[in-house]
């Protein structure tokens, strides 16, 4: 099919290789080279369509936005004309990024604006949610993994994003990986407040962004790079309960989004999502370090740091011009990559202090300043060392019937319990939160465990035999000697897990994250499947 472009065409659909419209006369192969096939959508400043190249080999997709107000008064043109030629901009400067869309080609015709980039083919996350549900706690955790180190690049080129929502990030269908877009409501010039202000901010003209996701400052016009945050903390909230804001309650007194009620997440990381979408953007997490220090995130710092290190305009090249060495010493140019190192740094530091008892690889964290003092953490991750004469709070000692009734009523959050040798045979657990917990020696044998956040936990020669951990998360776990002979571990986040001696014989691993280094240090035979779906072969 051939689209007219015409926004006062009647009837805008034509066969295939039409010249010109056969409702209203116009011309329709674009700037002689885009035919478009299909619209996409419309929104407040313009319409997108999908096209078709067809003066390059293949006749590669793209999608074309084209300037196209809801109103006519003048100033309403020049604001669209305006965010128009700032989303080429920004594109046209970030777009270098592979989880932002590549500016192709922008340009006038019949006193038209048009912007052409890469098209993302693949669902939403609005549509995915739609399609198969809200995400587990692990989900959500796994998703920030991977949005937070594409906005920090975003805002280390001094822009905010402003309309950050689930229907503006693709999952791409070929890599699997998240794409933002919809970069028209960009603000790309911040500029410092006075002396006494604690934050950057940036005066626009018109409050842009979509209500509920937008937090007041922005809607103010006052947009800051934790607007965005909160943007993010929405979205999560999006993820968790299948709920759009508008469909949420807020605290009539504070503008607060009330959404406690309508997840089943940990305490910390209900504190972390707290603090993401608090009300007054001073109380916010101000950068998405700040998130990464709360998450403990070290296990994302590998692509963080390789995602970021070379700038728009001048990309793979030092500051002097001369070609980047990838054994070079020099310190790395992106605020992004600075901040993995400082934080692997401080991740170094904390491994060599690290205690070897009861637990042999569940790691002492780095002692961290708090009001009553330096406090550290037990093995357990339980905090210590606070007021004089506090003793450090033992883990919660559970057994498994205890547990499994605490599930039934609903309860899902077992982290830094411990359930040391437990035996729970073919039980379903999935979506539980067993965060730093002790199941060493468990019995987990043909257990149902998708989804299941395993995160820093003691696994230490559990039996996970048979066990179903569809997208089940082990970051940092201890999987030492774990019988995993027949488990379903397909798309499960494995990365940083000590996967030593543990068993994978006749284990699906398709779409699972860990390395090869990982999977070296593991039994695996003929029939187990590897991460590209192919039995025996990496």
């Amino acid at each position: 099919m051939s689209y007219c472009l015409n926004p006062a065409c009647p009837n805008p659909e034509n066969l295939t290789h039409t010249e010109r419209c056969q409702a209203c006369g116009s011309k329709l192969l674009l700037h002689d080279r885009y035919r478009v096939i299909q619209s996409l959508g419309q929104g407040g400043f313009g319409a997108t369509f999908l096209a078709i190249n067809v003066s390059l080999p293949g006749q590669p997709h793209c999608v074309i936005k084209q300037l196209r107000p809801n109103a006519t008064a003048p100033h309403v043109l020049e604001m669209a004309r305006d965010l128009f030629h700032r989303e080429a901009q920004t594109l046209g400067k970030i777009g270098n990024h592979p989880q932002v869309p590549q500016l192709l080609d922008y340009f006038e015709a019949n006193q038209e604006f048009y912007l052409v980039q890469e098209y993302v083919s693949g669902l939403t996350l609005q549509q995915e949610v739609k399609r198969s549900g809200p995400f587990s706690e692990a989900g959500v955790k796994q998703f920030l993994s991977e949005i937070l180190p594409v906005l920090q690049y975003i805002h280390s080129q001094q822009v905010i994003h402003r309309d950050i929502k689930p229907a503006n990030l693709i999952r791409r269908t070929q890599d699997c990986k998240l794409v933002l877009i919809d970069f028209g409501a960009v603000k790309n010039q911040v500029n410092q407040m006075s002396a006494n202000a604690s934050e950057q901010t940036a005066l626009t003209s018109y409050a842009i962004g979509t209500p509920g996701f937008a937090p007041p400052e922005q809607m103010a016009m006052r947009p800051v790079y934790a607007s965005d945050i909160y943007a993010i903390g929405v979205t999560c909230i999006y993820l968790l309960t299948g709920k759009s804001p508008k469909d949420l309650d807020y605290d009539p007194a504070t503008g607060e989004l009330l959404w406690q009620k309508h997840v089943h997440v940990s305490d910390h990381f209900a504190s972390v999502l707290k603090k993401m979408l608090e009300v007054s953007v001073r109380h916010r997490y101000q950068s998405v370090n700040e998130i990464f220090r709360a998450l403990d995130l070290e296990p994302y710092l590998d692509s963080l740091a390789k995602g970021m290190i070379s700038q728009p305009g001048n990309p793979g090249r030092k500051p002097n011009g001369s070609k980047s060495d990838p054994d070079s010493t020099g310190s790395p140019s992106s605020p992004a990559a600075r901040a993995a190192i400082a934080i692997r740094s401080r991740q170094i530091k904390s491994d060599s202090t690290s205690l070897q008892s009861g637990m042999m690889r569940n790691r002492v964290i780095a002692a961290r300043p708090t009001a009553s003092g330096m406090q550290g953490k037990d093995s357990f991750g339980r905090t210590k060392g606070g007021a004089a004469g506090e003793k450090p709070k033992l883990p919660t000692r559970l057994d498994a019937d205890t547990l499994q009734t605490y599930y039934s009523k609903g309860k899902r959050d077992f982290a830094l319990h411990d359930l040391n040798s437990l035996n729970l045979q073919k039980v379903n657990l999935s979506e539980a939160v067993f965060h730093q917990a002790n199941l060493s020696k468990i019995n987990l044998q043909g257990a149902t465990l998708c989804n299941t956040d395993f995160g820093r936990a003691n696994l230490n020669r559990a039996n996970l035999r048979d066990a179903n951990l569809v997208k089940a998360y082990f970051s940092n776990a201890d999987l030492e000697g774990a019988d995993l002979r027949g488990a379903d571990l397909s798309y499960a986040y494995l990365l940083n897990a000590n996967l030593r001696g543990a068993n994978l014989c006749g284990a699906n691993l398709t779409g699972a994250k860990l390395t090869e280094e990982q999977l070296g240090m593991a039994r695996t035979n003929w029939m187990t499947i590897r991460p590209s779906g192919k039995r025996g072969v990496w």
